[in-house]
């Protein structure tokens, strides 16, 4: 009985190594697919569109300071006090704009990107499951990928090729 348990023992980690493992480049992947350059471009639009109502409102901010420093002088000092408080409110609304404006273009990619990682991981199951893979590891997270395992990467393509 213990000779079985030492032979299940030594034999158990050499099944582990007998499994088919591959990788797969998913950046390739993305870049590959032709709806990609679409949806770069309407990011790229809602960047620029946000990033041109931040600078109108900096511009403008920019002019009240303008006409704020070249009237000090003659302003009273609750009148200062009154534009250099909206002053801070406008430079506050233009910080506030950034952010969210940050968090529209990233709201933004993520729902566009999802339908596309949904359709890839769908690739990648498929291929894993035709080639008898039991991993799949994404090429980018590893150093070295020997001989064993293999680039599935253009199988992914044609896969997703064959899935439109």
């Amino acid at each position: 009985m213990k000779k079985i348990m030492i032979m299940m023992m030594l034999f158990a980690p050499m099944s582990i190594f007998a499994q088919k493992l591959a990788h797969v480049d998913t950046q390739a992947v993305i870049q590959s697919l032709p709806e990609i350059e679409k949806i770069n471009g309407e990011l790229g639009a809602l960047a620029k569109e946000k990033e041109n109502e931040i600078q109108a409102m900096a511009a403008e901010f920019q002019r009240r300071v303008e006409d704020y420093q070249k009237t000090a002088a003659t302003m009273n000092q609750t009148k200062k006090e009154e534009v250099e408080k909206e002053l801070g409110e406008t430079q506050q609304k233009i910080q506030m704009a950034q952010q969210d404006a940050q968090q529209a273009i990233q709201k933004a990619q993520e729902e566009k990107f999802a339908p596309i990682q949904a359709k890839i991981r769908t690739a990648i199951e498929n291929v894993a499951k035709a080639g008898g893979y039991a991993y799949v590891f994404e090429a980018a997270a590893f150093l070295y990928a020997g001989n064993e395992a293999k680039d599935i990467t253009p199988d992914v393509k044609a896969e997703l090729a064959k899935m439109k």
